[in-house]
């Protein structure tokens, strides 16, 4: 898709709201440097000479605790960025006719900037917890607008909650209290929204990746070169990858699994990045039946397309898992289920994300919901359950308040301490973050132990389970194994590492610790079944350098390289950053033959999709070859002949 418009608008939108959340907390009496003291009159709360309801006093203290916890910047920066997230999530669908009561939010009724429809149409607008005499009164009195437009955004942002709670939470809170003012006006930032981005550029959900990477885009640049702290990990190291590669990962994993076990299936004539595997001697497609019989035996007499479990263990925007939505509707459409079915048992079985910031986790789970809701008009009317989580840090300080918690529960106080010393540093390692075998056993009781506290316990072990579920949740996901992992996984080597990072990256990835993408790599194979398949799009710098020996090593015996491609210099859109895509068996087969395709004579990023599909087409082309790993010696001015010939 055109990228120019979103580019323009989204780092200065980033910058426009910043501006806007500060200005609303300076009114409340809270700034960078201090925080006015505020008194209450009656049902009245005084804070330095201005007067609010008391109402207000509630969230403002939650916003001042919020500060105290964190930081002001990084309080603002948190707020600012989910005002955005929600505004650009409510745009799209009311660009999609996705809302359930038909009219716009944001645009005119004829998508232009000005009044909002639903502003013009409120006496006819059902929404949850919205008061119809209220909505009447002020619409009557004629010069309420801005007080009766909020009151609906915010009737829409709370109906929303329902069916999408990471993304639109609770908005009845310090995040409320930070709304601008003057949301109708020329100069708002919902104008400005409606009238920087045309309407056909929402057509697309990638377009809510792209509206994530530019509103970092300035974050990043800060960070970059830099050691990095472990809030700005997400900035310094998300990049929003390109379809096509994106088709190429997920076809040549999710894709080559069904095609494995459905030889006679004729999907991959529809998967125009599949590429058809070489002639294999007898042995090597024996102990390929071999792998797929042990998966296939696990669902009965077939590859049940309900028990595919796909997983991008740095999700972003969720770019990966949308394709991979795709992917296995295909799949399941061709296995005779009806088609209203289909969306949710994709979200519920099939797919799986996790990411360090919670802001991306938000828009993955979006990007799911309005695939899936494009096949199912019924879906929100009972939101189907996600498995899509941004992982939270534990307080291992807190164990013996915890233990004393729940100490009706019988929960044992060895596991308690080894969860939040699990996940101290969760939001930093991620997903590289193992979960020992023997703990990974005791999870399902722990669950149900904390679920019953949390349902009749007093009020101490609710709130002390209640906080500790979601830490179970993070290690049942980090613990299962995968049929496919996919990912862009963070690049970012030990230079920009912190000393919490650096540390870890020593102790648990020796042979990979040199950056991030490639113990992402390494742990990806941890992630996998056996018969899995492993998807990465990374810098190709693992081919040849000789900091990576040990892991081209691993990957050479202990798994199958199946195919390789390798870009041109500057061909990732994104960034300046050489990369290469490729696809790894789970397994060890010693004689596969590999498909490669070496792009590196086609100068520019538009090439590189092009090209790729040309080869695929004509394996004669001369930049697309078949080889063992022992082939790569023979051919030369290729990274992967020196990568063979010096492993």
């Amino acid at each position: 898709m055109n990228t120019s418009n979103i580019k323009k608008y989204a780092p200065q939108a980033r910058n426009d709201f910043i501006a806007a959340m500060r200005k609303q907390a300076a009114k409340y009496g809270i700034t960078a440097d201090s925080i006015l003291p505020a008194e209450q009159k009656g049902d009245l709360l005084l804070i330095g000479d201005q007067v609010f309801p008391l109402s207000v006093m509630k969230s403002r203290d939650k916003l001042i605790k919020r500060i105290q916890t964190s930081s002001f910047e990084q309080t603002i920066d948190y707020i600012a960025y989910s005002w955005f997230n929600r505004l650009c999530a409510i745009r799209y669908m009311e660009c999609k006719g996705l809302l359930d009561h038909g009219r716009r939010v944001l645009s005119s009724a004829d998508g232009s900037a000005g009044l909002p429809q639903i502003l013009e149409e409120c006496l006819d607008i059902d929404l949850p917890g919205l008061d119809a005499s209220r909505v009447a009164e002020l619409k009557l009195d004629g010069n309420k607008d801005e007080e009766l437009y909020r009151e609906l955004l915010l009737a829409q942002c709370h109906a929303l909650n329902q069916v999408m709670p990471l993304l639109f939470e609770q908005v009845s809170d310090e995040s409320e209290l930070l709304l601008p003012d003057n949301l109708t006006k020329t100069d708002s930032l919902i104008r400005d929204l409606v009238s920087s981005i045309p309407e056909e550029d929402w057509s697309d959900v990638q377009i809510i990746g792209w509206l994530y990477q530019f509103y970092i885009s300035e974050k990043k640049d800060q960070v970059i070169g830099k050691v990095v702290k472990s809030e700005d990990i997400p900035a310094a190291t998300q990049l929003f990858t390109p379809n096509w590669i994106v088709k190429y990962l997920v076809q040549n994993s999710v894709g080559r699994l069904w095609m494995m076990a459905q030889p006679e299936s004729m999907l991959a004539s529809e998967w125009e990045y599949y590429i058809q595997p070489a002639e294999q001697s007898n042995e090597v497609n024996a102990q390929l039946k071999q792998l797929i019989d042990v998966r296939i035996s696990e669902d009965g007499d077939t590859l049940n397309p309900e028990s595919i479990m796909v997983l991008d263990p740095a999700c972003g925007s969720g770019h990966i898992l949308v394709e991979a939505y795709d992917c296995l509707k295909a799949i399941y459409l061709e296995r005779g289920y009806r088609s209203r079915d289909i969306p949710r048992l994709i979200l519920e079985n099939n797919l799986y994300g996790i990411d360090i910031d919670t802001r991306a986790a938000q828009l993955a789970s979006f990007a799911l919901l309005m695939k899936a809701r494009e096949d199912d008009r019924r879906l929100f009317s009972n939101p189907p359950k996600l498995n899509i989580i941004a992982l939270q840090d534990s307080q291992p300080e807190r164990l013996d308040a915890f233990s004393q918690d729940l100490a009706s529960t019988s929960i044992a106080q060895a596991d308690l301490k080894e969860l939040l010393e699990l996940f101290e540093h969760a939001s930093t390692f991620g997903s590289l973050i193992q979960i020992p075998a023997a703990f990974a056993k005791t999870l399902s009781d722990l669950e149900t132990k904390l679920n019953t506290a949390s349902e009749s316990g007093d009020i101490f072990s609710q709130q002390s389970a209640q906080e500790l579920l979601p830490l179970v949740q993070q290690a049942k996901l980090l613990a299962k194994q995968y049929d496919a992992v996919i990912a862009n996984p963070p690049y970012m080597g030990g230079k920009g590492m912190n000393t919490a990072l650096k540390e870890f990256a020593k102790k648990t990835f020796p042979d990979s610790k040199s950056d991030m993408f490639a113990m992402f790599i390494e742990r990806c194979q941890e992630l996998s079944k056996a018969s899995g398949e492993t998807a990465f799009v990374t810098p190709y710098v693992w081919m040849f350098i000789s900091s990576y020996e040990q892991m081209r090593s691993k990957l050479i015996t202990d798994a199958t390289i199946q195919s390789l491609i390798q870009l041109e210099y500057n061909a990732f859109e994104p960034a300046c950053v050489p990369v290469c895509a490729f696809i790894v068996g789970k397994s060890h087969i010693p004689n596969f033959v590999g498909g490669y395709i070496k792009l590196s004579e086609f100068k520019g990023h538009e090439n590189q999709a092009p090209k790729t599909i040309e080869a695929i087409k004509n394996p004669d082309c001369g930049w697309f070859f078949t080889a063992k790993p022992d082939d790569f010696k023979k051919i030369t001015g290729s990274p992967l002949a020196y990568w063979v010939s010096n492993k």
